[in-house]
């Protein structure tokens, strides 16, 4: 048996690195970089959730050298904090994107930040291992650890680090190392069976044991009754406290201010929060470490390819087609096929190869079935099988497919729909629409169809010109393009799939469409490569400028500035390297509205994410959220990857001061706010309040980041997605139960207004072989109003265990109070029970939105008065102590 007390001294030079990339002793587990302002230089869940990721990623390059590099060294990495961008520029080469894996790492982060705010979780002692409910705390954490890996052999890693973020928050200070008094029982290590569903916890204190004595003080060090029993704190009035035991303690703990009084949780280094807080760092410790057990685990369920598609550890993008296999697509299928084949044959066994294959084929009437694998030769197999058979009238179930592709598809990823024919299914625009946000996803639509022209394929009916108008507007949101060309030109065009799997930048246009007369301005700075011109529409002429005065025209060939392709109304012109750094600009005559896009090649990029403060209660942070909601205050957060990037060496890091926020599309400036840096510079986190200007009503808007280059030349990068002011705030949550075939289980539903009166419909929709029922359909609410409603999920016998299903809830507005439709997304398990442990862990959902359960659960639609807010809220050691841990486990899962 392992044994529960190993002293450090005999862990290694790679646990003493653990230790030493811990941040300064200071504060607890609070949730989020957020929570610094109420508890300032503190360990938050999100530094313990990136620091044991980036320690077990770092174990994976060590034991799996790069084949084109030479191997890395642990001795390269003791003494420094270990960063994202530093291990792939190490192992894939400099300018390798972690853009990706970090933004994995930020999935994982916020899932775990949220068990602090969602109204369910924020004070269920199960989920916090409060109360002393110490086995049921280890059965939630076991089954969302199981659900973690079941997600992820389902190819749904967005579902799978949901899943994953809440067992670490169990993990680490909120459910075990800060609730408890493993601590303070002198362990030194984590817990050698939390992760065991077989191993009894042990030396558990019952119900008629007295734990704590009274202390009237904020910090108590010497409250606790003796030092052999294992227990937790009582937070609040839930269940109630009974005489003897300990509190959770803090400002906040109603609890606390009853005999025995104070508490023994160590969340922060502050006595206002934490009695117990001067061994936060002790539970920081342990935390990491138990932390950095879960990871291995996973690694070990899922194999090493497996784990590196959960966190994304790659610099390269995913590979997903949705294509149209009519009769009339035979070209277009052959230039996919064409494409496809080149990126497997040319990527193959690099840093670039595509960890993620999706394909959906459509016609009409049917759609699918979603073919999805990370083995090229399988991929290419499948597409290989597919032709352009029947069914050659429009229009087609286009939309359809691309959300099968969505729900399937990595986040940051591109998406290539090729078709000839307008959509069938217009009516799921919108929900396209968001999905394509929520996902980050950009869709680049290649139609060999002109929309001008009515001669073609067969047609039912007589079809307007402005049918391809939900192309636009998906295309549009996702950052996207809608090329039209024709057959002869569709090979040529589909080159663009190969160079849009690169990393790539947008760089913002001024002014961001085209005026007639007026050329458009952009800024390339020093970080810049391969830059790309893309125009698109009836282009008579076309010039572009840069710096120096040098001008180049459409003429097709190498130029002055460039070399410019021409496939009909399809321009791209790659500018030479290393392109002149300044002010450039473009010039375009056309008829119509042509596209202009200008991208590059750089590490320097970002990731954003909104969130509400939370500064009211025991755990202050940032809930976070998919889109600002139409008035409540939202703060933006940014974290810039490829901080280190240089134009010279010896230059200053690059820095960005200003966030600027534009209508879409014609661009107007909506507001200018400063970026105030959160946390260490070399973290790159960096934080903004949205414009109440902004926040005042609902409507879709970009941003920009602004700053100076390490050389002081302006510096500029966009979000590649336009971003959506809701209009209504919707809270979705999961089962209390697991969700098995054959079962029925209860949802539930919140919507809240913060901007005005609201006069709603409320739809819902679930895959085809389930069966959704609500009690809700219709709401009114006014200002700071909520409602809660209730649905209920059939789940048939015959669906598959280990499944996925989606359910989506719609909130639009009806013919009085028009407004842009708001869409919650729930991505549920279907499971069976594990054979190791009946006792069932709960199903729970997957967005920041989503709550995990509702004790305001009603049989019928409620509104409530009052703030709308208020619910939101070397390998030595790992060799030895991490390899026991996981030949023990491997015997239990």
């Amino acid at each position: 048996m392992l044994p529960t007390n190993v002293p450090l001294s005999h862990l290694g030079p790679s646990a003493l690195l653990l230790l030493q990339l811990l941040l300064p002793p200071t504060s607890a587990f609070f949730p989020n970089i957020w929570s610094l302002l109420a508890a300032p230089s503190s360990i938050t869940h999100q530094d313990l959730t990136e620091e044991a990721a980036l320690n077990i990623t770092l174990q994976l390059f060590l034991e799996q050298p790069p084949s084109s590099r030479p191997p890395l060294r642990l001795k390269d990495f003791l003494g420094r904090t270990l960063l994202a961008d530093d291990l792939f520029a190490a192992y894939f080469g400099p300018g390798s994107s972690s853009r990706r894996f970090r933004a994995a790492l930020g999935e994982v982060s916020r899932a775990n930040a949220a068990q602090d705010f969602l109204p369910t979780s924020k004070n269920d002692p199960d989920q916090h291992f409060d109360a002393e409910r110490l086995g049921q705390g280890r059965t939630r954490l076991v089954g969302a650890l199981r659900e973690a890996v079941v997600a992820a052999r389902a190819f749904d890693n967005t579902l799978a680090r949901q899943r994953l973020g809440a067992a670490l928050h169990a993990l680490q200070d909120q459910d075990f190392y800060s609730h408890s008094n493993w601590v303070e029982m002198g362990k030194k290590q984590p817990h050698p069976h939390l992760l065991w569903p077989r191993q009894e916890l042990g030396n558990l204190a019952q119900v008629g044991d007295h734990t704590c004595s009274d202390c009237d003080k904020l910090s108590c060090p010497g409250n606790l009754l003796g030092y052999t029993l294992l227990t937790s704190g009582y937070f609040g009035t839930l269940p109630s406290k009974p005489p003897g035991k300990c509190s959770h303690g803090g400002h906040f703990d109603q609890s606390s201010s009853q005999p025995p009084r104070g508490g023994i949780n160590k969340d922060s280094t502050s006595p206002g929060f934490s009695p117990h807080h001067m061994l936060h760092l002790q539970a920081a410790k342990l935390a990491l470490l138990a932390s950095i057990q879960a990871f291995s685990l996973l690694r070990s369920r899922l194999g090493d390819r497996g784990f590196s598609r959960l966190l994304d550890i790659t610099p390269a993008s995913s590979l997903s087609f949705v294509l149209d296999t009519t009769g009339s697509m035979g070209e277009e299928i052959n230039a996919a096929k064409i494409q496809a084949r080149r990126i497997v044959e040319q990527r193959r066994g690099s840093p670039m190869e595509p960890a993620h294959y999706v394909l959906v084929p459509f016609h009409d009437p049917g759609f699918g079935p979603v073919f999805t694998t990370s083995d090229p030769d399988s991929f290419w197999q499948q597409l290989n099988e597919i032709h352009a058979l029947g069914g050659g009238d429009e229009p087609e179930m286009c939309l359809s497919a691309l959300e099968l592709a969505l729900l399937h598809t990595p986040p940051l990823s591109d998406i290539f729909v090729f078709t000839d024919a307008s959509p069938k299914d217009a009516f799921l625009t919108n929900r396209v629409e968001s999905l394509t946000r929520e996902q980050r996803c950009r869709v680049t639509f290649l139609v060999t169809e002109d929309p001008s022209r009515g001669q073609g394929r067969a047609r039912r009916e007589v079809l307007s010109p402005l049918r391809f108008e939900p192309y636009e507007v998906v295309a549009l949101a996702s950052g996207g393009d809608v090329i039209f060309t024709k057959d002869q030109h569709i090979q040529d065009v589909a080159a663009i799939v190969g160079d849009s799997m690169a990393d790539l930048v947008t760089l913002p246009l001024e002014p961001p469409v085209v005026v007639p007369g007026r050329p458009l301005v952009f800024s390339v700075d020093g970080l810049l490569q391969r830059v790309t011109v893309r125009i698109h529409g009836e282009v008579s002429s076309f010039w572009i400028r840069n710096p120096e005065g040098v001008s180049q025209g459409q003429e097709e060939g190498q130029g002055p500035l460039g070399h410019t392709r021409h496939f009909g109304q399809f321009w791209m012109v790659t500018m030479n390297d290393p392109p002149q750094t300044g002010t450039w600009e473009i010039q375009v005559t056309a008829k119509g509205n042509p596209r202009v896009r200008v991208q590059a090649q750089t590490s320097l990029d970002f990731l954003f994410y909104f969130g509400v403060p939370m500064e009211d209660g025991p755990h202050p942070g940032l809930y976070p959220l998919t889109h600002p909601v139409a008035g409540l205050q939202t703060q933006l957060l940014v974290e810039v990857t490829g901080l280190g990037s240089r134009g010279n060496p010896g230059d200053p890091l690059p820095h960005f001061s200003h966030v600027v926020f534009r209508g879409v599309p014609e661009g107007p400036e909506l507001g200018r706010v400063p970026l105030v840096p959160k946390g260490p510079r070399e973290r790159g986190l960096l934080a903004a309040s949205l414009p109440p200007m902004l926040l005042s009503a609902a409507g879709p808007f970009s941003l920009e980041l602004i700053g100076q280059d390490g050389g002081g030349r302006d510096l500029h990068r966009a979000a590649p997605q336009s971003c959506m002011v809701v209009p209504v705030l919707l809270e979705l949550s999961g089962p209390p139960g697991i969700l098995a075939p054959g079962s029925k289980v209860p949802l539930s539903l919140r919507i809240a207004s913060f901007s005005g009166p609201q006069d709603l419909d409320i739809r819902t929709s679930v895959n085809s072989s389930f069966a959704l029922t609500s009690n809700l359909s219709r709401v009114r609410l006014e200002q700071n109003e909520s409602a809660w409603g209730r649905l209920w999920l059939e789940v048939p016998d015959s669906v598959a265990p280990d499944s996925v299903v989606t359910v989506t809830v719609t909130a639009t507005g009806r013919e009085a109070s028009p407004v842009a439709p708001t869409y919650a997304f729930l991505r549920l398990l279907v499971l069976a029970p594990a054979p190791q442990d009946q006792r069932a862990a709960p199903a729970h959902s997957s967005g920041p939105f989503l709550t995990t359960a509702s004790p305001a659960l009603r049989p019928s639609p409620l509104v409530t008065w009052g703030r709308a807010g208020g619910g939101l809220a070397g390998n030595l050691w790992w060799g030895t102590v991490g390899g026991v841990l996981l030949l023990l486990g491997l015997a239990s899962w």
